[in-house]
């Protein structure tokens, strides 16, 4: 699901589909279209159609030729998304010529541009289908910029309905509206055109009818959500007074807001120099009115899209908001409500760019299904997406409702009637399965992709043969990391790099494309999910289920740090590559599916497993396994100012054995040969846990920071990992863990060997 497939930056325009989806735009005479293959080899077509709903291809103005020339087709199995779009515009779709814009073979960033010299309609059709687990023909990315020769006003730009609207309200700039919903009912609050504040309020209307004013209290919200504000997933409730619950958060798409500061009140204008100054606090006033209820000085309120934060020195400060045009907020009434939003009149300050602007509000039906989710940018400059649904969440959902955001799509933290401890158990000593799809993946094929790899990454890729996978570091210039991750080599030229995050996709192709390399580099996440299967049990569970032909090594037979393709089901079962590789410190596999199958793939696992006792476990008890085992995770043990020694990963950096030249390598020799800090094991004398960011001392001075901490049940330890002054990191060394402010509470701990399960590796080698 997408925020919207459009961005607006001045009068251009930028769409975005993906392989397999279309999109249709009006064009008007004069504007022009520069269409764009972000990874390459990905096909697209264009058609145009005029009022008459004729072909109209001819009439395109290219600014060079297209990769083919002659039209194409369109028959009776173009995909679904185009059937729709033809048939919502009441165009036959049989018969019809289309122009193919890129060949099957087409680097990365590869445009064609034309221009418009009438009223047309066009329609890009991105090809794609399932990639299955032992190709590499990942649907990717197409935008499509469209300039403008009279383009649109700002306030005029709103995102499209997430379905069919009961009703549309328009807050214009500095004003404020209020209304009634129905319990059930939908609230869309969004900034039309970026940057701007709208602040909330609402009341229970039997509450109003009985003289009752009980109104959403953001100081009882914080304290029932634990949090700063509710968010879209377990905490999402904002209360009155009274601890009712009056709204729940469905949506959101910037999650910065406020829940600290009044709306701005005529006080504080008159304090600042700017009397009679309008402010939401008499906006506020002037609509609720209406519904009898008495004007207030303050008004508390939810202050939507107003980005503040609470600084070390305890002062409240507030900057420019995050919000963009067409972002917005949506709730679900929790009864029939009275509800006022406004507009923020503020000009006198950055809170609404200085430029207040108009908020649009939408109400939706009870009876729309809207899934819970946020927006995920990889950067700043990226068209969001909602946060999604793994093809596992079938499974998962029927058995916790506790799930959390994770890198874009919904993980389970835990499960119902398991619990942590239960799950981590399980793991240890039978057999349990994990929902790892989030992490990213990326095709990397052609006559250079050998060369690439062994460039990007810091490990001898010359040295990995088909069918076995490594585990390295991908790092920056400086020698900092971009990503941890493994790579899978599917064939000669054939790669596939499995990581935490998007960047390191993008610096693939940077390098790719600085050194001049026939390479590919195309995203599959949405195309491979894997759910890990761990324990001592798990091979046990596999076999019974996974089919190998005679070419490919069959699960018995399979080592650490290789892969296998297969079937689950027989020979003309569900498609699967099945690695034996994990995050838990234990024997374990991971089974990559696409999505349409993963529903089948985790019944047919908790099926072979129910043997064993089989069980899911959620982040939480990974969380335990993985810090006993001593792996690391982004953002904790490493990030982009942390190089692969710090992060305690120093065996994925063969500076002795590897002599060519590779990203980072010359940094990575001068910090090796000075080193400042190194990842070290700590033992707590006491039971309570250490926090990441906790500072690490002796005496006064802080020689170090904890990365990640927890109990162990297995070894009944307090433990933690901690980047530590390379001078104090010698077994033994007594060492504080500082609470608080670092000095009034102090956690004794000292200096032990890591991992601190299995230090050998004798388990996964099993």
């Amino acid at each position: 699901m997408k925020v919207s497939n459009i961005k607006y930056n001045g009068n251009c325009e930028t769409y975005q589909i993906h392989g397999g989806e279309a999109v249709s735009i009006d064009l008007k005479s004069g504007d022009s279209v520069e269409v764009v293959d972000v990874e390459g080899d990905q096909q697209c077509s264009v058609l145009a159609f005029d009022a008459m709903k004729s072909s109209v291809l001819e009439s395109l103005s290219w600014n060079s030729s297209p990769s083919s020339n002659l039209s194409n087709i369109i028959s009776d199995d173009c995909s679904e998304m185009l059937k729709a779009i033809l048939n919502h515009n009441k165009i036959k779709a049989k018969n019809l010529s289309s122009t193919e814009l890129f060949s099957i073979s087409n680097p990365a960033e590869s445009s064609q541009s034309f221009a418009i010299d009438k009223d047309i309609l066009c329609i890009f059709d991105a090809k794609g289908g399932p990639m299955l687990v032992d190709k590499q023909n990942s649907p990717t990315e197409i935008l499509i910029n469209v300039s403008r020769a009279n383009p649109s006003k700002p306030s005029e730009r709103l995102p499209e309905p997430l379905a069919k609207s009961k009703s549309e309200i328009r807050v214009n700039d500095s004003s404020a509206v209020a209304y009634k919903v129905e319990a059930g009912e939908f609230i869309q609050i969004i900034d039309v055109e970026g940057r701007q504040c709208s602040d909330f309020q609402a009341f229970i209307a039997e509450d109003l009818k009985n003289n009752l004013e009980l109104s959403l209290d953001p100081t009882v919200t914080r304290s029932q959500m634990l949090a700063s504000y509710p968010a879209p997933g377990t905490h999402d409730k904002f209360y009155n007074q009274n601890s009712v619950p009056l709204v729940e958060i469905i949506q959101d798409t910037v999650c910065r807001h406020d829940t600290f500061g009044l709306a701005c009140n005529s006080k504080y204008y008159d304090d600042r120099g700017f009397p009679g100054h309008i402010s939401c606090t008499d906006n506020f006033n002037k609509s609720l009115a209406e519904y009898g209820v008495k004007p207030r000085k303050n008004w508390a309120a939810v202050n939507l899209f107003f980005n503040t934060a609470i600084e070390e020195c305890h002062s409240l400060t507030s900057d420019l908001s995050w919000s963009r045009p067409g972002d917005y907020v949506l709730f679900r009434a929790m009864d029939d409500l009275v509800c006022v939003s406004s507009a923020c009149p503020d000009d006198t300050t950055s809170a609404n760019g200085w430029n207040p602007t108009d908020i649009h509000v939408r109400i939706y039906d009870k009876t729309n299904n809207f899934s819970s989710a946020t927006a995920f940018r990889p950067d700043p400059q990226s068209i969001p997406t909602m946060t999604k649904e793994t093809g596992f969440h079938k499974n998962t959902s029927k058995l916790t409702k506790n799930f959390d955001n994770y890198n874009g799509y919904w993980l389970p933290l835990d499960y119902t009637n398991l619990g942590a401890i239960k799950e981590y158990w399980q793991c240890r000593e039978g057999v349990a399965m994990i929902d790892l799809a989030p992490l990213r993946k990326f095709e990397v094929y052609g006559e250079d992709a050998e060369a690439l790899m062994q460039y990007a990454i810091t490990k001898d890729v010359r040295k990995l043969a088909v069918g076995q996978v490594v585990y390295s570091a991908m790092c920056y210039d400086n020698g900092c990391m971009v990503d941890d991750g493994t790579l899978f080599r599917l064939d000669e030229n054939n790669f596939r790099w499995i990581g935490g995050s998007e960047d390191s996709g993008k610096l693939l192709r940077k390098i790719a494309d600085d050194r001049n390399l026939d390479v590919r580099v195309k995203s599959s996440t949405d195309q491979l999910h894997n759910v890990a299967v761990q324990g001592p049990k798990s091979r046990e569970t596999l076999a019974k289920i996974i089919w190998t032909p005679k070419l490919q090594t069959n699960l018995e037979d399979l080592k650490w740090f290789r892969f296998t393709i297969g079937r689950i089901g027989g020979e003309f079962g569900i498609p699967v590559m099945v690695s034996r590789t994990g995050y838990s410190g234990e024997l374990g596999f991971e089974v990559f599916a696409h999505p349409r199958d993963c529903e089948s793939v985790w019944d047919a696992v908790a099926e072979a497993g129910e043997e064993f006792g089989i069980c899911p476990l959620g982040l939480n008890a990974l969380d335990m396994l993985r810090i006993e085992a001593g792996l690391i995770f982004a953002g904790y043990e490493f990030c982009d100012q942390t190089d692969p020694f710090e992060a305690g990963i120093a065996f994925t950096v063969p500076l002795k054995t590897k002599e060519e030249d590779f990203s980072g390598k010359e940094s990575l020799i001068l910090r090796k040969n000075s080193p400042q800090r190194v990842l070290v094991g700590l033992e707590l004398s006491g039971n309570e846990v250490a926090l990441h960011g906790d500072g690490v001392y002796i005496g006064k001075q802080q020689i170090g920071i904890i990365t990640s901490a927890t109990r162990s049940p297995i070894l009944k330890k307090n433990i933690a990992l901690c980047r530590i002054s390379i001078s104090e990191s010698e077994i033994g060394t007594e060492v504080e863990i500082g609470k608080l402010d670092g000095h009034h509470k102090r956690l004794a701990a000292s200096v032990v060997r890591f991992p601190f399960y299995d230090p050998e590796k004798t388990r996964v080698r099993m």
